[in-house]
């Protein structure tokens, strides 16, 4: 959830969209919590046990379709005001009274349910081994994943609770879009400073005043853009403490400098009386004086007219009206403030220190500043992970490693490029060669072809009648682009079996230049013959032998437009060359077309 009050939606205006490579070579901070729950509505009723597919197949297309390096964080022990808020948002959900909501005892603190940290604890055994390192935060795990986002030690954060901003987070990935050129829509805290002009204390004085996940209610009767307004009266670092003032009561022992809409700061007790109007033209001046002559605002060629009647929405621009407004905007705006003040100050036990000090704290995990975390990227365990989804999946052992080579092939390239060295993929595949390239979301890959050492390709795809087969399903449509599945194609060739994978055109050139040099001149040798096999086409187009043939076809044309009039006489001596026989048929049918046409009916059909 985060921050209440649509908070994301006051954010959506600087939010952006990154390209498919934003998160290539670079290190996410992933709440495994947030990717546990987001999608498991949506295919529960078709695939056994949807948390793991879910984070197996993201934790795959991450390192391998994204190129990224995720860094896994879950919950610690829930503070016991988040486990009372949570409680609450049972009770309203369920339709039931908030007033019957247990008070939970001094220092308690309630756990998550069992079911759901089985899932927890399932999918961190899955992600270890795949070889992801995984910290586990003291309290939430957005807070941890905001702390190493702003030490450095992460470059962004993927979740969805917008109060990482008020852990300190600097760019989050809140969500991807399917099938999209650019997947990932991104949050920078710099952005947002640039456009609202908000920093980290001001958001969280924002999440004290409309409320958060430690505390629902907030404070009653002020929404999102009433707070928004409020704390951007102050600076950042005075705004809490102006906060703590308030909630005691203080609010008179200080004045804040509002200011008008034209930047001149106004003096509410300042003495100013207003300049006498004329009340037939607004101007400045008594109506006796504008009867005779025009004053200086309504000048006209003929001063003997008078000034002209004012109009409806007529609003004065001389000096004291301006002043006047100015006046008023000001007082109504200090009302304004003071009914927010007196809001506030009737909030019981406002703000919560404890909720203050837990967005500012930046010791949320189980590591010194000194040390940093440990976070070291190792290669999967194969067989172990093999038994682990067999057991859990029922998934056959060959469908896994299928499903697993994307992310085999990458790890092997990247080590290839780092320390290049005579090694098989899987201990079994070898580099072969380059097929194509191929134009995937908009972006260009290298289709790698892979050879089996030593023998034919053989994997088993699980069939849906054995009950193992669940990566089939039609998912619903929310499910995003990470849970797509990169299955690599079998390609039968000379009897020999290859498999091909897309890859970064960039880890390719790196782990392997020469190959990728020959393929590049072989494609200007493929183009260089297409080339010349156009141009030879083209000159045969216009050899003699095809313009002779041209124009024996256009004499052709042209005799066949003559050949009616000319095949007249033709015909006329043929017909005298006839025989008896011939002529006296001819003559019958010219004489039977002397006949009524009902009659030459009837003797065609008789």
């Amino acid at each position: 959830m985060g921050v209440g009050g649509n908070f994301w939606d006051l954010l959506k205006p600087y939010g952006h969209k990154e390209g498919f490579d934003f998160l290539r070579n670079k290190r996410v901070a992933v709440d495994l919590s947030f990717w546990i729950v987001q999608h498991e509505n949506a295919i529960k009723t078709h695939v056994r046990k949807p948390h793991l597919r879910l984070t197996f197949f993201r934790t795959i297309n991450l390192f391998s379709k994204f190129g990224a390096f995720p860094v896994f964080v879950v919950d610690g022990k829930p503070s016991p005001l988040k486990s009372q808020a949570r409680t609450a948002r049972y009770f309203r959900s369920s339709g039931i009274e908030l007033a019957s909501l247990p008070v939970p005892e001094e220092g308690a603190s309630a756990e998550r349910n069992s079911l759901f940290s089985t899932y927890v604890q399932e999918c961190v055994e899955l992600v270890q081994l795949l070889g992801m390192p995984v910290l586990k935060a003291r309290g939430e795990a957005e807070a941890l994943c905001a702390q190493l986002n702003s030490e450095g030690h992460v470059d962004a954060c993927l979740t969805a609770d917008s109060d990482a901003f008020l852990f300190g987070a600097k760019c989050i990935i809140k969500c991807f879009c399917p099938n999209s050129k650019e997947p990932f829509e991104c949050y920078n805290m710099s952005d947002i400073e640039a456009g609202l002009g908000l920093k980290r204390r001001h958001l969280i004085a924002i999440s004290l005043l409309v409320g958060n996940d430690h505390d629902m209610n907030g404070v009653r009767g002020i929404g999102l853009d009433t707070a928004l307004h409020f704390v951007k009266a102050f600076s950042e670092d005075d705004i809490l403490n102006r906060l703590c003032e308030i909630g005691k009561g203080n609010a008179s022992q200080f004045q804040i400098n509002i200011k008008s809409e034209d930047n001149i700061e106004m003096d509410g007790n300042s003495p100013h009386k207003k300049q006498l109007h004329c009340s037939f033209c607004g101007h400045p001046g008594s109506k006796r004086d504008h009867m005779k002559f025009s004053c200086g605002y309504c000048a006209k060629k003929d001063d003997d007219e008078g000034c002209l009647r004012k109009p409806e929405d007529f609003k004065c621009d001389c000096f004291s009206c301006g002043m006047n407004r100015r006046q008023k905007e000001q007082k109504r705006l200090e009302n304004w403030h003071t009914k927010i003040c007196q809001k506030i100050a009737e909030e019981p036990n406002f703000p919560k220190d404890e909720i203050i000090d837990m967005y500012l704290c930046n010791d949320n995990g189980y590591f010194s500043a000194n040390d940093g975390p440990h976070t070291v990227w190792g290669k999967p365990n194969i067989e172990m992970l093999i038994d682990f989804l067999n057991f859990h999946q029922h998934w056959d052992p060959s469908y896994i490693r299928r499903m697993m080579f994307p992310m085999m092939s990458t790890i092997f390239l990247r080590d290839m490029a780092s320390t290049p060295a005579e090694s098989l993929l899987f201990g079994q595949y070898e580099f072969d060669s380059l097929e194509r390239v191929k134009m995937r979301y908009g972006y260009q890959f290298y289709v790698v072809k892979w050879k089996r050492a030593g023998g034919n390709i053989a994997f088993k795809v699980p069939s849906k009648e054995s009950g193992t087969q669940d990566v089939a399903v039609e998912l619903d449509e929310t499910v995003n682009l990470l849970d797509d599945c990169d299955v690599p194609e079998i390609h039968q060739d000379d009897e020999c079996s290859f498999l091909l994978t897309d890859e970064n055109m960039d880890l390719v050139g790196a782990a392997f230049p020469a190959e990728v040099k020959r393929f590049w001149q072989e494609q200007e040798l493929k183009d260089l013959k297409k080339r010349k096999n156009s141009a030879s086409k083209s000159q045969e187009n216009e050899s003699p032998a095809s313009s002779s043939a041209r124009s024996i076809q256009l004499n052709i044309t042209e005799f066949y437009t003559s050949t009616k009039v000319k095949h007249q006489p033709k015909q006329e001596e043929s017909s005298k060359n006839n025989d008896s026989g011939d002529s006296n048929m001819k003559r019958n049918e010219s004489s039977s077309s002397n006949l009524p046409k009902s009659v030459r009916r009837r003797l065609l059909f008789d």
